[in-house]
């Protein structure tokens, strides 16, 4: 790379980013396998910059091919559909995901894989995929364009459904909805596995549109033939809803369903919610005055949650498949013993299953609602009529901290046997029980079930190698992310370079301390049958996750090695000798493994890459053995080779999340930070998960405390660990959890931590929501007044930026507001930056672009520095003149006298 594409590629990095949704943008995602396996099911926008996605499906043939068909581009249904109008109920779920996208960003598809729903504009559609892509026969042909095409099959046919019927024959007509208010706006469709039927919510009502069987004219799709009809109500409170995921089921239980089909077709279970005893918080947008405040119900810590119920509809269908009556019945469990729903269940031929956790989460129940064992002798606050249905213990957990969700858990397998999770704190591993007893090995982290039959579970684990023992043969003599080939992983202890080997001091492999690096950092998709022996589904390490149907499975997955991200298809032909698919990283082809024959060929990414390879390596450091990747300016920048660097701490470092994993997308914007002159550093400390429950639950009631002193102590182990470190010039920068704690360290650990940049910080967790906060710091109102930061206001006596969204409806404003209040009484100089728009995410190009070089010059000032111009070698970007030779041999140079630039905030 020459030194004006460096520079070229570096100042549009920041901007880059930000539009293209973080170099996610014409990329596969959301793969779902269907029918046999052949076929998946995806969505990808057409290009890098594209934020429009459609729906695809990938099918492969008996002899290896990929064939690529566009099922629907919502630009060609609605001709506006890059500009949709979003409901406020859709955006609010968009904000829980993180969904950043446009156009058909969900789809829901039948048990056969024939026929999809989504809604695009508001409008619903459903996709008949018919003989598209299915078969043996079918070929791949490439266009001039090189997009792949299915040449020997039926086109599927997309049909807009009731209530948005066409005012014209043109699909891309203005739909006509005005003659229903009450049947929009139309929320999360979901299609009865039969095909026939398609539900969706409104919020306020749930409501059916019979599809039938047939296509066109003979489906019935209109409203004008009594196809469509609300099933069911929210109650008359303004507060009410049904079919949505209360706020903290979204946002902190990774539950977005408010409704959920029977395997039979024949019934639905639905949450209803009241929010009217939550407190009522206001969002509003001081740069446009004569903008209303928004209201907003939000569970604030220690206050009240929602009112959540669960109810069963069941279905009577006349010959001609109309919804002829319904039946409503409430679900009774002790609401106010357990009042978390966290997860349902629905396995075919069998009777549902639900999580309920207590309000503490130290305490949960299965329970098996008896859809046949009569009413229940246990009145809920809903029912009213004595009917309500049974619900069945079928096994309880505790913990004295809290217990973890599981996705995927608990569930039945095909044969009844009942799959939970388990926080084995015995053995330090999250493991999960068949039936009561524990069959996943000690020191394999299950983090979420993908899937489960008679035989096994498919899952994403994490290894912890002090505890694991050995590794699968498919992982043996595979090189590892750092380029290593192990010949044995099972003698060694783990795939990183600890730091307590002073010939490691630079991250240098050292002869036999490498082994495949399969550890905490990495998220593996794996076949665990019931008896603990485990089959990767991959080799290489890196953050994946998979779908899978009949004899197919798609991988999905980032890195250390691709800057973008994959997806892999892979599948077994009816009649090919074996049923598991082989071990391979290739792409495209044939993989033997075994008995077994199976194809796969990876489905094309369009996404850009930032134009660089994040130059990280990984360390364990301190007592605590904390991972920790150390990313170092790039062979380019005038920063390589320096003898010494500032350093730059950028972490989570919080509960329930990682950022030291094998993914280059973690460390893009660190690369970026390092070619500005700093050694970028990033730990995991304790809290943030992949490491096993018991040092999951370290930072109970005590966060504060705990995840500062982890981050102090690697700046301690830097010393001996990485040479080129200047621990005079230490800064933290962070969003979220983040942001917190870079503002705690400049307030509790000054003498470490020189500066700071806090994005979005909860300062005061009383004004966090319940589920998230509470499991961490409980109850006791004094524990929330230890972990607060707003008191340590007077303590500021370095350089402090405050960075907060005003639209920001997960860690509101006020967060940054009441620390800002404090330190102005307190008399200490900051820096305030309110973003006036910006939620949590932060997805506007110009505000991405600058925040990032408004927070890179203010450490410049901070911490007295003087940047290289990569503009002209040998000049200072501040004004005074250093040779680009002269850094490679002695620390940056201060400016002199230079201000931290801080301003106080009125």
């Amino acid at each position: 790379m020459n030194q004006m594409t460096y520079e070229q590629t570096m100042k549009a990095f920041p901007r880059l980013k930000a539009r293209t949704l973080r170099f996610s943008s014409g990329a596969p995602r959301s793969a779902r396998v269907v029918g046999d396996g052949s076929r998946t099911l995806f969505l990808r926008s057409d290009g890098p910059e594209d934020l429009v996605t459609s729906l695809w499906m990938h099918t492969l043939t008996a002899d290896g091919r990929g064939v690529e068909t566009l099922i629907a581009d919502p630009r060609v249904l609605l001709a506006d559909a890059g500009d949709e109008e979003v409901p406020a109920e859709e955006r609010a779920r968009r904000e829980r995901a993180r969904e950043g996208g446009r156009g058909i960003v969900s789809f829901d598809v039948d048990a056969d894989g024939d026929r999809v729903v989504f809604v695009v504009g508001g409008t619903l559609f459903l996709a008949r995929l018919g003989g598209a892509g299915t078969g043996a026969g079918v070929s791949a042909d490439a266009g001039s364009d090189g997009v792949r095409g299915v040449s020997d099959a039926v086109a599927p046919v997309v049909e807009r459904l009731a209530p948005d019927s066409p005012v014209s024959d043109s699909l891309s007509a203005a739909p006509r909805n005005a003659e229903h208010p009450e049947w929009l706006p139309i929320l999360n469709p979901r299609i009865s596995p039969d095909g026939r039927h398609v539900v969706y919510t409104t919020g306020r009502a749930l409501v059916m549109v019979d599809v039938g069987a047939g296509a066109g004219a003979d489906a019935g799709i209109g409203a004008k033939d009594g196809r469509v009809r609300i099933i069911a109500s929210a109650y008359e409170e303004p507060t009410s809803r049904i079919g949505l995921a209360e706020f903290v089921a979204g946002e902190e239980m990774d539950r977005y369903e408010g409704f959920w089909w029977s395997p039979e077709s024949d019934g639905l279970l639905f949450e209803t919610f009241d929010a009217g005893d939550e407190p009522t918080w206001y969002l509003s947008d001081p740069a446009n005055p004569e903008t209303s405040a928004q209201a907003r119900r939000y569970p604030r810590a220690l206050t009240h949650n929602a009112r959540v119920a669960l109810h069963h509809a069941g279905f009577d269908f006349g010959s001609d498949g109309r919804t002829a009556g319904v039946e409503v019945r409430d679900v009774a469990w002790d609401v106010r013993d357990v009042e978390y729903l966290a997860a349902v269940s629905w396995t075919r031929g069998h009777d549902p299953v639900i999580l309920v956790q207590n309000r503490r989460q130290t305490r949960d129940q299965v329970l098996r609602v008896e859809l046949d064992g009569g009413a229940s002798d246990k009145a809920t606050e809903t029912d009213i009529s004595g009917t309500a249905l049974k619900t069945t213990v079928l096994e309880e957990h505790r913990n004295e901290q809290w217990l973890d969700i599981v996705l995927g858990t608990p569930c039945m397998t095909p044969d009844g046997r009942l799959v939970c999770a388990r926080n084995d704190m015995e053995h330090d591993t999250n493991r999960l029980t068949v039936d009561g007893t524990a069959f996943t090995p000690i020191g394999w982290q299950v983090r979420q079930v993908l899937g489960v039959d008679d035989d096994a579970v498919l899952a994403v684990v994490q290894r912890t190698p002090e505890i694991a023992v050995g590794l699968p043969q498919a992982w043996r003599g595979v090189a590892n992310s750092d380029g290593v080939e192990v010949s044995d992983g099972a003698a060694v202890s783990d795939g990183l370079v600890d730091s307590h080997d002073a010939t490691a001091s630079h991250g240098t492999v050292v002869s036999g301390t490498m082994a495949v690096s399969h550890d905490a950092r990495s998220h593996d998709v794996m076949r665990i049958d019931y008896e603990g022996r485990i089959t990767p589904l991959i080799a290489e390490p890196g953050v994946w996750t998979a779908s899978e149907a009949g004899r197919g499975v798609v991988l999905s997955g980032r890195t250390m090695h691709d800057a973008r991200s994959r997806m892999i298809h892979r599948w077994v032909p009816e009649g090919a000798d074996g049923v598991e698919a082989g071990i391979d990283n290739a792409e495209d082809g044939t993989v033997a493994c075994g008995r077994t024959k199976a194809v796969q060929a990876a489905i094309a990414n369009h996404a850009a890459v930032p134009g660089f390879t994040p130059r990280t390596s990984f360390v364990r450091l301190g007592e605590h053995r904390i991972y920790t990747a150390i990313t170092r300016p790039g062979a380019d920048s005038p920063y390589a080779g320096a003898k010494q660097l500032p350093v730059l701490l950028k972490p989570y470092g919080g509960p329930g999340f990682q950022q030291v994993a094998l993914s280059q997308a973690f460390f893009w914007e660190s690369q970026w930070w390092a070619d500005q002159g700093f050694l970028v550093v990033t730990a995991d400390g304790r809290g943030t998960t992949g490491r096993g429950p018991v040092w999951d639950r370290e930072i109970f009631e005590r966060m504060k405390d705990v995840t500062l002193a982890d981050q102090v102590e690697i700046v301690h182990a830097l010393a001996d660990a990485v040479p080129e470190a200047n621990l005079d010039k230490v800064a933290m920068i962070g969003w979220s959890y983040g942001g917190f704690l870079s503002a705690l360290a400049v307030l509790e650990a000054p003498d470490v931590v020189h500066a700071a940049c806090a994005g979005a910080p909860p300062t005061d967790w009383t004004l966090y929501d319940t589920h998230y906060t509470e499991r961490y710091l409980g109850l006791d109102p004094k524990v929330y007044a230890r972990n607060s930061i707003v008191s340590d206001a007077p303590k500021l006596r370095r350089p402090l930026m405050l960075i907060h969204g005003f639209a920001d409806d997960n860690v509101t404003i006020a967060n940054s507001l009441r620390l800002s209040q404090a330190l102005m009484a307190a008399g200490r100089e900051h820096t305030y930056l309110p973003l006036t728009g910006i939620t949590h995410m932060t997805n506007d190009e110009t505000v991405a672009e600058n925040l990032l070089l408004l927070q890179r010059d203010f450490l410049y000032r901070a911490l007295d520095m003087t940047p290289l111009d990569t503009r002209a070698p040998g000049k200072s970007m501040l004004g005074v003149g250093t040779l680009q030779d002269k850094v490679r041999d002695k620390p940056l140079q201060g400016v002199g006298g230079a201000s931290n630039g801080s301003t106080p905030c009125a």
